[in-house]
């Protein structure tokens, strides 16, 4: 449980910076829906006139901003790239870092197993954003509740897109390990993650934009479209399930390859 402790300790300094900076994100932007609501047909209107190729990017297609759900999910989509980028630095940071400071040797001369140290690192990183999901998910109802201005909203469907979360998270975690493993050396944690991050979220904006769904199936933004789940109260099944898939065959793969690494030593 030390390394557990010592990972988690390492982490709290950012789960407060990314819960922090979620919690002001929903705040400011859910403090202006009155205002889009009252004016949803000028918006509308403004919309409309926009290049197709453009909304389809943003996701800004088949979306009424002036209902609670339709709005709250054009701000979750700026949430989800918020939260790929910390699991995804969790991620490539989980083993990469005391491998560049070439600190990796002392821990593994300990009398642990390195399948112990890598599930205790996990843990960690799962605690940490755990607590971030948390967070985001009391921003959210005291948020909406706050700013609704008296409209309904169903509370089925906003408790699905945030039990989204878990697993979306758990993909950028769960990939970032193992693409971190495979490389020899990872040179800056925070490129890397924002690449995957933001490279997921690219794919998933150029594949709307090109009308076809071979992109859908590698990108967790198409699989958790915030869009989708308000419009259908359900997730999409075969995306979700590709999904898990991803994840279970990144964290075996990273505890085969955690196991066969070749540890650079200080000395």
């Amino acid at each position: 449980m030390n390394i557990y402790k010592h990972e988690f300790k390492m982490n709290v300094r950012s789960v407060i910076t990314w819960s922090v900076s979620l919690t002001l994100l929903l705040l400011v932007f859910m403090s202006i829906f009155t205002s889009f609501a009252k004016d949803a047909e000028l918006l509308t209107k403004t919309l409309a006139q926009m290049p197709e190729q453009l909304l389809v990017a943003f996701g800004l297609t088949g979306l009424d901003l002036s209902t609670v759900l339709g709005y709250y999910s054009f701000i979750f989509l700026f949430c989800q790239i918020c939260l790929a980028i910390q699991a995804a630095n969790y991620g490539f940071s989980l083993v990469s870092v005391e491998e560049r400071d070439m600190t990796a040797d002392f821990l593994l001369a300990k009398p642990v197993s390195r399948t112990h140290i890598l599930t205790s690192k996990l843990l960690a990183a799962l605690t940490s954003l755990t607590i971030t999901n948390l967070v985001v998910w009391a921003a959210s109802f005291v948020c909406i509740n706050l700013f609704r201005d008296g409209r309904t909203y169903d509370t089925k469907i906003l408790f699905m897109l945030l039990l989204s979360i878990v697993v979306f998270q758990l993909f950028f975690l769960s990939v970032g390990i193992f693409v971190s493993l495979l490389m020899k050396r990872v040179r800056s944690v925070t490129s890397a993650s924002m690449a995957l991050a933001f490279g997921m979220y690219i794919l998933s904006a150029f594949g709307g934009m090109l009308g076809g769904d071979s992109l859908d199936v590698i990108t967790p933004f198409k699989h958790f479209e915030p869009k989708y789940i308000v419009a259908n109260g359900a997730y999409d099944t075969p995306l979700v399930l590709l999904n898990v898939a991803v994840i279970v065959l990144a964290v075996v793969g990273s505890y085969v390859l955690y196991g066969r690494r070749n540890i650079h030593t200080a000395v």
